[in-house]
């Protein structure tokens, strides 16, 4: 028995800069908890980590429009090369 394959759906639409933006959030959260209740002596690699996961956070929100529109640069070139052979 052979089905008929269906297409596959088109991508969702996202707004990867408001995660990226949220996770950012959630970090900088975290270090001010953090800061408020003070780490022990053994934990205070707590603090860096937050630090580091806002620094990658400003990182992506910095860097995701930049990839999206050399995507979309690349996907316009290759729909273009296709009609014109």
């Amino acid at each position: 028995m052979s089905r008929a394959h269906r297409p596959d759906p088109p991508p969702m639409r996202t707004n990867d800069v408001r995660v990226a933006a949220a996770g950012t959030a959630g970090w900088a959260i975290a270090l001010v908890v953090l800061l408020i209740v003070g780490p022990s002596e053994g934990d205070r690699w707590w603090l860096w980590t937050c630090c580091v996961g806002m620094a990658i956070g400003v990182f992506a929100m910095w860097y995701i429009p930049r990839l999206q529109t050399g995507r979309a640069r690349q996907e316009a070139e290759r729909a273009a090369s296709r009609r014109h052979p």
